[in-house]
């Protein structure tokens, strides 16, 4: 990563944490869950346009995103998103990006999913896709599991401006692999849909726990 970019990454973090606060207001809870040098995966819900981003300004260090391949030909937000994603393929992933995921977190770096593959236009979970089992399975890392709050009310569907609304965002304890695998002896397809079953079991918890109830 050039300098310049280091710089702009810092400025845009710290300025959409800013508007978040004043916006409502923004909590941060758990940041000690994220191993802080060592590659791990952060595993959130997905409700709204704005989780990538707040993700991504919140974390104690730099993430980088699996972000959908459309983007990345945008102009000036694709210059952005190729220096803070890769790009995949929401309706097949590839070998191509599994091994991209994988490569980045030997590299010891923090790599953002989210399980789902799209945004729940409901606010309700949804089935976990295969691909982050996958990408589990392959590389043992560990996963954080997260939830975000609040941001399905602040950037609603179909809505252009931002609404007031107050912001949490949980890390919860990491999913190391051997309990991720819970003892199970299958392999393949099986055990990477039991890993993101996983996944979003304790996500779903996070989420039953930090409700808008608690905000």
């Amino acid at each position: 990563m050039d300098t310049a970019y280091n710089i702009l990454y810092k400025l845009v973090a710290l300025t959409i944490r800013i508007i978040c606060r004043l916006n409502g207001g923004l909590d941060i809870i758990g940041k000690e869950n994220i191993p802080s040098n060592e590659g791990a995966i952060i595993a959130s819900n997905h409700i709204s346009y704005l989780d990538p981003p707040i993700i991504g300004a919140v974390l104690p260090r730099r993430g980088v995103f699996m972000a959908r391949k459309g983007l990345f030909d945008i102009p000036l937000l694709g210059w952005i998103i190729k220096r803070a994603a890769f790009p995949v393929d929401r309706e097949k992933t590839g070998p191509s990006t599994i091994k991209a995921a994988i490569k980045k977190l030997k590299n010891g770096e923090l790599v953002i999913m989210f399980p789902e593959g799209k945004r729940s236009e409901t606010g309700q979970l949804l089935e976990a896709k295969r691909g982050i089992g996958m990408v589990v399975g392959l590389s043992k890392a560990p996963i954080v599991p997260t939830v975000v709050v609040g941001t399905d009310k602040a950037l609603p569907v179909n809505v252009k401006w931002l609404k007031r609304a107050r912001i949490k965002v949980v890390f919860g304890k990491p999913i190391y692999y051997p309990s991720a695998i819970d003892g199970k002896s299958q392999r393949g397809h099986l055990l990477h849909k039991h890993i993101s079953n996983t996944i979003m079991t304790a996500i779903g918890e996070l989420k039953n726990n930090y409700s808008d109830k608690s905000c």
